[in-house]
């Protein structure tokens, strides 16, 4: 069974609200922090017993968390700082609807997430590719293959982070202009 609902922009005021706290907690914390509380979020919160939608969103946090922690894909800092709120809003207990309220505690968490998710869209597409070219590289026979491969990797990462910060300008842009004539 789906079922849809309509944010009202009252209801968008909310959670944009909830988000500027948590981007205030990320200015004061480190990101090794901020990351660790997620983790500890992902172990301890009742995801498994938790409504399949919510399941399936919050479970997107792992690969967050991937996506902060791979050295070799070096998100930029804007885009961190991005995942960062986003995960800083996850494991706040006390969020727009506490986590520890039974069946929808964690509502507020996946609508948040899917949100967000869609705003980083052109980051997850990136980085989806990024470890697809990553994962399907041979072993290098030697030293010189090896550094090859690195760099044309790290070539194909810096486009990579040049097109999603191209499409995400563009839907900045978009967006803009279809609001403006709303």
């Amino acid at each position: 069974m789906k079922i849809t609902f309509e944010l009202e922009p009252g209801d968008i005021d909310r959670f944009h609200e909830a988000l500027a706290r948590a981007e205030r907690r990320v200015a004061c914390a480190e990101e090794c922090d901020i990351v660790a509380a997620a983790r500890h979020a992902l172990e301890t919160l009742p995801i498994a017993s938790a409504p399949g939608y919510i399941r399936k969103t919050l479970l997107s946090v792992v690969q967050l968390i991937e996506m902060l922690e791979d050295e070799a894909w070096s998100l930029p800092q804007v885009e961190r700082a991005e995942l960062l709120k986003l995960l800083a809003y996850f494991s706040d207990p006390e969020d727009m609807i506490p986590d520890d309220v039974a069946v929808i505690g964690l509502l507020d968490d996946a609508i948040m997430l899917e949100l967000l998710l869609q705003d980083i869209r052109h980051v997850l597409e990136a980085y989806a590719e990024y470890r697809g070219l990553r994962d399907a590289q041979p072993a290098a026979a030697d030293a010189t293959s090896r550094i090859n491969q690195a760099r044309e990797l790290a070539g194909h990462r810096d486009r990579l982070h040049a097109r999603m910060r191209r499409r995400a300008v563009s839907d900045a842009v978009t967006g803009a202009t279809s609001g403006a004539s709303a």
